[in-house]
């Protein structure tokens, strides 16, 4: 089956897929998958579109160097969309991995619904449109008999939604815990050593773990973001990232972090959700944890999520490395389930 696919984005995640679209050719070729890359959108370096398929690979290697891939008049990520509608393949595919605007959800929200009016199924590794606009745009795929899907948004490429989804058939989830956010995680576990803040967090940069603009993660955006993403898909909560309270691991709670460490306990950034009735509480919080609390010792860029069901009881999920290699693997097994479909 031969599936086209369209890249908005042009970012580490969107190259690393690329690159793994190509590693694991003969394994897709053997489930019957011919993947064809037909377009390449980007903020900065332009766009690319050829039906007749591109050469990615070299494209992506491009990119890495910061190589434009098309001229500033080049057809934006919405005109190349429109392009799929009028495409003669059954199967089309919108990989969107375009970086996250907290304040809106946007451009990726636009991208995801125009795609699904095309006909594409949509497949995103960007938080905003399940954290702004889950219950509109999943409403939306079923409607035109497409698929909407997200297993790259939270938690890398450990398979949560699909856990849920396909393996936790009739379960009713009443809340959620977790640590989501690697880079309060390793920032914490570094103070809590003593280590100065700002030392931690240069060092985090320098190894690529925070961005040069660590305020996304260390003011708590993004775990909000991952939040709203579960709490819309598992709970209905129709909530967006600026409706979530949310506290921030700043310099001044290295003395709280090394004095819960020195009482055996130790203080982590949880994000969490319940329904109790008609409502959802949600929240991402500084907690101090007992030393045996499944979240308690995650170390490092390790990330857990405790899921409260019925009747399974709480099933806890952990990921010990993350990276975007574990997303650009989310990215495609994502595509094998609309391969499969």
């Amino acid at each position: 089956m031969k599936v086209e696919l369209l890249l908005a984005g042009g970012g580490h995640v969107a190259r690393r897929f690329i690159v793994l679209l190509e590693e694991c050719r003969d394994a897709l070729a053997a489930a019957g998958v011919e993947p064809v890359i037909v377009g390449v959108t980007t903020r900065r370096h332009g766009s690319i579109f050829d039906k007749a398929g591109l050469d990615a690979v070299r494209i992506a290697r491009g990119l890495a160097k910061g190589d434009n891939i098309g001229p500033a008049s080049s057809p934006s990520t919405l005109d190349c969309i429109a392009q799929l509608r009028s495409q003669d393949v059954e199967t089309r595919v919108l990989i969107e991995t375009t970086t996250l605007d907290i304040r809106s959800g946007e451009p990726s929200t636009s991208h995801v619904r125009a795609a699904i009016d095309a006909g594409a199924h949509v497949i995103t590794a960007n938080k905003g449109p399940v954290a702004f606009a889950y219950d509109d745009l999943a409403a939306a795929a079923a409607a035109r008999g497409v698929r909407f899907l997200f297993e790259g948004a939270v938690m890398d490429g450990i398979p949560i939604f699909n856990l849920v989804r396909e393996s936790m058939p009739l379960a009713t989830i009443a809340g959620f815990r977790g640590v989501v956010n690697s880079t309060t995680n390793v920032l914490l576990s570094a103070i809590e050593g003593d280590e100065p803040y700002a030392a931690a967090l240069a060092r985090m940069q320098a190894a690529g773990v925070a961005e040069a603009d660590p305020s996304l993660d260390v003011d708590g955006w993004d775990a909000a973001a991952k939040t709203a993403a579960l709490a819309n898909v598992w709970l209905g909560a129709r909530t967006s990232p600026h409706k979530i309270a949310r506290d921030a691991v700043t310099p001044a709670i290295a003395d709280r972090a090394r004095a819960a460490r020195r009482g055996g306990r130790r203080l982590k950034l949880v994000a969490r959700a319940a329904r109790t009735g008609e409502r959802v509480e949600a929240a991402v919080e500084l907690q101090e944890l007992a030393a045996d609390d499944p979240l308690a010792i995650l170390d490092g860029q390790a990330n857990a999520l405790e899921i409260d069901t019925w009747p399974l009881g709480r099933v806890v999920i952990t990921q010990r490395d993350g990276g975007l290699e574990k997303t650009a693997y989310a990215l495609l097994t994502d595509l094998m389930t609309v391969a499969r479909s």
